[in-house]
C-alpha cells in the first residue's frame, strides 16, 4: 500500500538542501512555472518551494499556489525518481485557476519523469 502522505522528510528544509539543487540543475519550464531539479542520495523525491512577492502580490494567492502544488507532488511522489525538486513560479499567475496550474505542473512531472529514466 502506497502512503501519500506529505511529511518533513519530502521537503527541503535548508538552505544548503536549495543550493544543491541550484549547482547544477535539470531545468523544465512551462509558461507558468521552472522546476529545477538534481539527484539526491535518498530513495524519494523532496519539494522546495519558491514562489516571489512580485509574481502573486497577495499572501491569500501565494499560499493557493503552494497548496496546489503541494498536492500535485504529493499525489506524483510515486512516479518520480530520487531527486530533489525546486518549483520556482514565473508570470501572472495570480488569477490562473488551479485546473490550469494541475495540468502544467503534470505535464513537468511527465517531462521530468522521461529526463531521469534514460
Amino acid at each position: 500500500m502506497q502512503n501519500f502522505k506529505f511529511g518533513r522528510e519530502l521537503r527541503l528544509l535548508t538552505p544548503g538542501e536549495f543550493n544543491s539543487v541550484f549547482q547544477q540543475p535539470f531545468r523544465a519550464g512551462s509558461p507558468l512555472f521552472t522546476i529545477l531539479c538534481s539527484k539526491n542520495n535518498l530513495d524519494h523525491p523532496r519539494l522546495g518551494l519558491i514562489i516571489a512577492k512580485k509574481r502573486a502580490k497577495l499572501a491569500v494567492d501565494r499560499n493557493r499556489i503552494k497548496r496546489c502544488i503541494r498536492e500535485n507532488f504529493r499525489l506524483q511522489q510515486h512516479r518520480l525518481p530520487a531527486i530533489d525538486l525546486v518549483v520556482m513560479v514565473k508570470g501572472p499567475i495570480s488569477d490562473t485557476e488551479n485546473q490550469e496550474l494541475s495540468k502544467q505542473l503534470e505535464r513537468l512531472w511527465n517531462k521530468i519523469c522521461r529526463h531521469y529514466s534514460v
